[in-house]
C-alpha cells in the first residue's frame, strides 16, 4: 500500500480562485490566468503516489511549484482542491486537532536554513518536538541523545548550536525531525544552503541514514544531480504541473518532453544508466550439450551475432561460444559443447543494476559480449560493446545502430 496518494491537487493564490481553476481546465497557461484573473497558479492537477520507505524527490526551477506542493502535505499551505491521503486519512479534511497530531507525530519538516533555536543546546533542540508532545524530561533527553548519535553528532549533545558548522547544524535539524519517529520527513531544499563539499557529504549521510531508518522522505531540490543521487523516484515540475515521474534511470533514458530532455542532456549518465536499460533481453542462446555447432551457427547467423551465450536446462549462464570455433566443428560428429565453451572465468557476467560506468573497463580485456544475470545466475540479457560505448558518449539509439551497421564495433 502506498504511504501517500495525491489526487487532483490544485493550489491557486488570489481572490478569483474558482474562475482561475475553470480557465486552467480550459487549457490556459499560468501567465494567461494571471492576466485574466490576477490569480497565481501554484500547483495544478498534481497526481502522484509516494511509496512507503522511499525517497521521493520533487525538482524543478524556481517558481515551478515544488515548495508549494511540499507545504500542502502538512497544510502550511491550504490547497484549493484535491486530496492528500496518508494511511487512509485525507490530510486536507483533517480538523485542527487532527492536524496538530499529524504535525507532531506523523510528519515533520527539515528546513533549508535549519530553523534551530540558538539559545538552546543541541540536545535541547533535538528534544524540542518531544517536549511539545509532553514527554517527561528524562525520556526526552534519552531519545535525543540516541538520535544525535544516529546522525553522527555524538559528543556534541551539550554544545550550543551556534558553535557548530553549517553541515553539523543541518544534522541537528535532521535529528530533531527524526526524534519524534515520524512516518514522513519533508525536506525543503534541505542542503542547498551548504557549501558544495558539505552538501555532498550530507547527501551521502542521508543515503546511509535512510538505509537504517527507512522513512518515507519527500525531498525538494532544484539540483538535478542531487535529485538523481538521492531519489528512488523523481517528479519534475514546470509551471505548477508535474511533467514526468520516474526513476533516475527512466528520466535519463526516456525524457517525457523537450523540457525534461533539456534538463538531463548534460548529465553524466555513466553512474545512473544500468545494464538493464541497454541489454538485449531474452537473447538467443544454446543449451549445454543439447545444441551442437550447427544449431549454434544457425542461431548466430539468424540474429547476426558472432557469439552466443550458453545456458543449462534452468537457463543459468555458463559461458559463450564463438562463430569461427563453431564453424570449425560444424562437420565433426558428436561434439560436447562444454569442451569448446569459453567459461565464466574467461568472460563476464553482471547484475542488471550494474552502472554503465562500471561496465566499460570490464570490456577492455574481454572480446565477448557481457551476460546479464539475476541473483540465481539465470540469463536475463546480453550487453554488447557498442551499447556501452554509445551510452558513455551519450549517443542516442539511432547513432548506436548506425555504428553497428557500419561495422565499427563488435556485436
Amino acid at each position: 500500500m502506498s504511504d501517500i496518494q495525491v489526487k487532483k491537487l490544485n493550489v491557486i493564490f488570489g481572490k478569483r480562485k474558482k474562475e482561475a481553476l475553470k480557465l486552467l481546465e480550459q487549457g490556459l497557461d499560468k501567465a494567461e490566468i494571471l492576466n485574466k484573473t490576477g490569480c497565481t497558479v501554484g500547483v495544478y492537477d498534481v497526481n502522484l503516489e509516494v511509496k512507503q520507505g522511499e525517497i521521493f524527490v520533487v525538482m524543478g526551477l524556481s517558481g515551478s511549484g515544488k515548495s508549494t506542493l511540499l507545504r500542502c502535505f502538512n497544510r502550511l499551505i491550504s490547497p484549493t482542491s484535491g486530496s492528500i491521503i496518508m494511511n487512509g486519512t485525507d490530510i486536507l479534511k483533517a480538523n485542527d486537532q487532527e492536524l496538530r497530531q499529524i504535525r507532531r507525530k506523523n510528519m515533520t519538516m527539515v528546513f533549508q536554513h535549519f530553523g534551530l533555536l540558538p539559545h538552546r543546546t543541541v540536545s535541547s533542540n533535538v528534544a524540542f518536538g518531544l517536549e511539545i508532545q509532553g514527554l517527561d524530561e528524562q525520556e526526552r533527553i534519552k531519545i535525543a541523545y540516541k538520535t544525535i548519535e544516529t546522525v553522527g553528532l555524538k559528543g556534541y549533545e551539550e554544545q550550543m548550536t551556534g558553535q557548530l558548522s553549517g553541515g553539523m547544524q543541518q544534522r541537528v535539524g535532521l535529528a530533531r525531525a527524526l526524534a519524534t519517529d515520524p512516518d514522513v520527513l519533508l525536506m525543503d531544499e534541505a542542503f542547498s544552503a551548504l557549501d558544495p563539499l558539505i552538501r555532498t557529504n550530507m547527501q551521502d549521510e542521508l543515503i546511509q541514514l535512510q538505509s537504517k531508518v527507512k522513512k518515507t522522505i519527500l525531498f525538494i531540490t532544484h539540483d538535478l544531480d542531487e535529485a538523481l543521487k538521492l531519489g528512488d523516484r523523481i517528479a519534475i515540475m514546470k509551471d505548477g504541473k508535474i511533467v514526468q515521474i520516474g526513476t533516475p534511470e527512466e528520466i535519463l533514458t526516456n525524457p517525457a518532453d523537450d523540457y525534461v530532455k533539456a534538463f538531463v542532456e548534460n548529465v553524466d549518465r555513466g553512474d545512473i544508466v544500468t545494464a538493464r536499460s541497454i541489454m538485449f533481453e531474452n537473447p538467443a542462446s544454446i543449451r549445454i550439450d543439447h545444441d551442437g555447432p550447427k544449431v549454434a551457427l544457425r542461431k548466430m547467423r539468424k540474429v547476426g551475432v558472432t557469439s552466443l551465450p550458453v545456458v543449462d536446462n534452468d537457463n543459468r549462464f555458463l559461458g559463450f561460444v564463438k562463430d569461427e570455433e563453431m564453424a570449425a566443428l560444424e562437420h565433426k560428429g558428436d561434439v560436447k559443447m562444454s569442451e569448446y565453451m569459453h567459461a565464466k572465468k574467461e568472460v563476464m557476467a553482471v547484475e542488471p543494476e550494474t552502472p554503465v560506468a562500471e561496465l566499460l573497463p570490464l570490456f577492455l580485456d574481454n572480446i565477448y559480449n557481457m551476460a546479464v544475470v539475476d541473483k540465481d545466475k539465470r540469463l536475463l540479457g546480453v550487453v554488447v560493446h557498442s551499447s556501452v560505448i554509445g551510452e558513455m558518449i551519450r549517443k542516442d539509439q539511432q547513432e548506436v545502430v548506425k555504428i553497428k551497421e557500419e561495422g565499427g564495433l563488435v556485436l
